[in-house]
């Protein structure tokens, strides 16, 4: 099974660490196609996968774009479906991994006479897409897609509201290596001593700075918290999200919690980082998709609140394997982390659960399966 993978980002977000998972078993037989350079080719290179950079510049479309902007771009994707079409003759299969991806992937799919299949990494809803986003996104699925893939029940469901044929889709979560996120305990203090966090309690928060992502509501909890506690925001602003960034900074000195909480921005060590907190806190104030950050924190045995929305409730059990709280409630979270403070023998059991089931559930090798199961019906269909 020979596979073009195409991805719009040149930056590793979610769906791009996702896509290396997937692409890593086809490595001699596969390419990724990229439509804008960056930190993710590097990535695919130090995992052996062949990565192709397709675009010389960015496609100018957002996830707000109307239907004038996206017309504008048309032009200048013309010469990158002409040469997707090209290389996929030579691929048995297209996957398209984002949006923009699936907008390209299926044209050439026409042409080239090529299967598609389109990753779902996104909650298909107003709240994150203009109308004419979501109506091309859903059009070209249902007219050239043989197979969407959602990461989790709240991405097929929002799909199929927004007019998705039901038939077209199937969940399979994200995969993860649980020995990645096994750390040694003595690099763990010693990171949390660098950091100056020895006698904290500490609560993690691991994403890119972005208002829908929350973090001033984590530093609004960090306010009504006791006074050990620290927070660690890790991540930075990735498309444009400046003026935010500059808004967490100033809020954080109107609270006069300049020594607790610390930006650390981009950061390669996650597991380290994660396994250094106390508590790992997811804080979206929309619906997210899947949650990478909230198994994550599983695997590396440290209790995860998360947000009660989207993907999140599929993976969070209350009091079961992490807690979940009403997005956007400060002081709902604030509890919640003076409760793991203070109950540390109720909350180790937690987390010590929530990493058999993570371990269990989200087993890359067992998501693979999966995923090569459906590749492999998907050509069984179009031969």
């Amino acid at each position: 099974m020979k596979i073009l993978f195409l991805d719009q980002s040149g930056k590793p977000g979610g769906a791009e660490l996702c896509l290396i998972d997937i692409a890593k078993p086809y490595r001699d037989r596969a390419l990724v196609g990229l439509f804008a350079d960056g930190d993710f080719r590097n990535l695919l290179q130090q995992h052996h996968i062949p990565v192709e950079i397709l675009a010389n510049q960015a496609i100018q479309v957002r996830k707000q774009s109307s239907l004038l902007q996206a017309l504008g771009s048309l032009g200048q994707l013309t010469p990158l479906i002409n040469k997707v079409v090209q290389i996929s003759r030579e691929y048995d299969l297209i996957y398209a991994n984002t949006q923009k991806a699936l907008v390209v992937g299926a044209i050439a799919s026409f042409f080239a006479r090529r299967p598609l299949v389109y990753h779902l990494h996104d909650i298909l809803s107003l709240e994150h897409f203009s109308k004419t986003n979501l109506r091309v996104a859903v059009t070209l699925a249902n007219r050239f897609a043989s197979l969407v893939i959602a990461n989790s029940q709240a991405s097929k469901k929002a799909f199929i509201q927004a007019g998705g044929h039901p038939e077209l889709i199937e969940v399979v979560y994200n995969g993860f290596n649980p020995k990645l996120y096994h750390t040694c305990e003595a690099n763990v203090k010693q990171l949390r001593q660098d950091l100056g966090l020895t006698e904290k309690f500490v609560v993690g928060h691991f994403s890119r700075l972005a208002p829908w992502k929350g973090q001033h509501i984590l530093i609004d909890a960090i306010a009504k918290s006791p006074p050990q506690v620290t927070a660690i925001l890790v991540g930075d602003a990735l498309f444009g999200e400046q003026d935010y960034v500059q808004e967490l900074h100033q809020q954080v000195t109107e609270l006069g919690l300049e020594n607790r909480v610390k930006f650390l921005g981009f950061r390669s060590d996650i597991p380290q980082l994660m396994a250094a907190c106390n508590l790992v806190a997811h804080t979206s104030t929309s619906p997210e998709p899947f949650g990478r950050v909230i198994v994550e924190g599983m695997l590396c045995g440290r209790p995860v609140v998360a947000a009660k929305a989207g993907g999140a409730t599929e993976l969070v059990e209350p009091g079961i394997n992490g807690f979940l709280v009403t997005p956007g409630e400060p002081q709902e979270l604030a509890k919640v982390i003076s409760f793991c403070s203070e109950e540390t023998e109720k909350t180790a059991t937690i987390a010590s659960h929530a990493r058999t089931i993570a371990s269990q559930h989200f087993d890359v090798t067992t998501i693979n399966q999966q995923i090569e199961q459906l590749l492999k019906s998907v050509l069984g269909n179009n031969s």
